[in-house]
């Protein structure tokens, strides 16, 4: 019997899941909850098999709490989500997730994944698939793009980082703006959190 825990702030999407995943003779669900930090918890009480995880809570999101659930659980992590940037994506496999699925999933696919998760087998909808190898292949940033973020991960304005470096704001914004495509980001916060996590920054301290 495959043990399941569902983590979505959204109640009638896991009533959804679990009238689903219950309907599979191999399946039982056996904790759900709405946020990361009770999914962290759960996972270490009850030892799923599997914790389907949505990305987007209040408090902990799913990254975050995939990370709680590795560490302190045997669990598989399975993302299902609406969302797929390049930098959520990164952030969840990073974070140890098995599988990363959308949330418009076919149910016998879903059902599937959730197998092949529990296998210990890695799982990743097309279209994340596609969007992983073109970041992966997609160039690093550059010495100067670097420099400029490190000083935005220290809380610096772009006018600090443009007195600091003797550049222009105009270059500044440049530079962030190539960032951000770079990352697939729209803000600064999501772009040091990607860089962080790829080792490109050192560690906050």
């Amino acid at each position: 019997m495959i043990r399941i825990v569902l983590a979505d702030d959204h109640p009638v999407v896991r009533a959804g899941l679990k009238a689903l995943l219950e309907a599979e003779p191999d399946f039982t669900v056996v904790g759900e909850c709405g946020s990361g930090e009770e999914a962290v918890e759960l996972a270490k009480r009850e030892e799923p098999d599997v914790v389907l995880m949505d990305l987007k809570m209040p408090g902990m999101d799913g990254a975050t709490a995939t990370a709680g659930v590795v560490a302190n659980s045997r669990s598989r992590v399975v993302i299902l989500t609406t969302f797929d940037t390049d930098g959520d994506i990164i952030r969840a496999i990073e974070a140890g997730a098995t599988a990363y699925l959308l949330k418009d999933t076919p149910a016998a696919e879903l059902v599937d994944s959730v197998r092949a998760a529990a296998a210990g087998r890695t799982v990743l909808a097309s279209p994340v698939a596609t969007r992983l190898v073109s970041a992966v292949r997609r160039p690093a940033l550059s010495a100067r793009e670097v420099e400029v973020l490190a000083l935005v991960a220290k809380g610096f304005s772009n006018a600090a980082i443009s007195a600091e470096l003797r550049v222009s704001e105009a270059t500044v914004k440049s530079h962030l703006l190539h960032v951000f495509s770079k990352l697939d980001v729209n803000d600064r916060t999501a772009a040091v959190t990607i860089a962080l996590a790829r080792g490109w920054l050192p560690p906050l301290s």
